[in-house]
């Protein structure tokens, strides 16, 4: 018995081996001739504007550089330097909420949107309200937050002045909490665009069953909507925390003035990275110090990627 499975394991090889060993079609041979050609253009401009500057980056935490003279090296200083330095430890957490607060509040504010517009009539032309703000330029959103809160002719400011009394300094007292509003009204759009593209999915009988079968609101979400939507959450979730970490026009625009950049205490690891090269923060264009800040939110990103997909990884739900 033994022998007869051998000899039919092997019979099975070597008949696969001689299939994968066939003669190519012509039309198989057409392709391959035409991969590289095709894919050879991006693959090297993804070389040297992504690969390359990662690399150079990674070069250049090594050394002292103003970004003209020659470069000093300096070893890991500058990386012993960051982790002394509260304006970039600050910038570091500042950055880690926006990631996890901003993030949370955002695919909360989705899902329910979500819900509410899955059988609205219109739900189209709302979705594309919702997603306005995303496409327009965070500058001209920054404009627009700035005339909302600022003090004392705000409008926000106006009426809330008139219901309490009180004109509250939005843009002094809670600078970074304001911010971080306005990046969940910016966000919200496109998050929920993207999650209702995978409700749209799901059949409509799995929720008229569960209806019938006296399944709450909160139930039929929990129970159908994110098992069978897990995957485009699972994506939404890393394209969020890989564009959190490069939020950087909202923030100078908004929190800054005509000449100067916000605040310290509303840096993000972008405006840091800013701060130490073109700025204006005393010493100016650290470009070694910088690049290597940059290297460790590089690393950070990686990390939290890795994390994610495995935390959110599951089965897919075929329906």
């Amino acid at each position: 018995m033994a022998v007869a499975s051998a000899t039919a394991v092997a019979g099975r090889r070597v008949r696969r081996t001689k299939a994968s060993a066939a003669p190519l079609t012509p039309l198989a041979r057409r392709r391959r001739a035409l991969f590289w050609p095709f894919i050879a253009p991006a693959l090297a401009l993804y070389l040297v504007f992504f690969v390359g500057p990662v690399l150079a980056s990674v070069w250049i935490s090594f050394h002292k550089w103003d970004g003209v003279g020659e470069l000093e090296p300096r070893g890991v200083q500058n990386y012993e330097i960051l982790l002394d330095d509260s304006t970039f430890l600050d910038s570091f957490v500042n950055t880690m909420l926006i990631l996890v607060v901003v993030g949370v509040a955002t695919f909360a504010v989705s899902f329910a949107l979500t819900m509410v517009l899955r059988e609205m009539r219109g739900r189209k032309f709302v979705r594309a309200v919702l997603f306005f703000p995303y496409i327009v330029s965070p500058v001209v959103l920054s404009v627009l937050w700035g005339f909302l809160f600022r003090s004392p002719e705000g409008l926000l400011t106006t009426l809330w002045s008139g219901v309490t009394g009180s004109t509250p300094n939005w843009l002094g007292d809670n600078l970074f909490t304001v911010i971080c509003i306005g990046l969940i009204w910016v966000n919200t759009g496109f998050f929920t665009t993207i999650i209702m593209a995978g409700v749209d999915r799901i059949p409509a009988d799995l929720y008229e069953d569960s209806a019938l079968a006296g399944a709450t609101a909160w139930q039929r979400f929990w129970h159908i909507t994110l098992p069978l939507t897990w995957d485009v959450v699972a994506t939404a979730a890393v394209i969020w925390t890989i564009s959190s970490l490069k939020i950087f026009e909202f923030i100078y625009a908004f929190g800054g003035t005509t000449n100067d950049m916000p605040t310290v205490e509303v840096w993000n690891s972008a405006l840091f990275i800013y701060g130490s090269t073109f700025g204006g923060r005393n010493p100016q264009y650290q470009f070694g110090y910088a690049s290597a800040s940059a290297v460790v939110m590089l690393l950070v990103v990686g990390v939290l990627v890795v994390l994610l997909r495995r935390v959110m990884r599951r089965a897919q739900i075929q329906f």
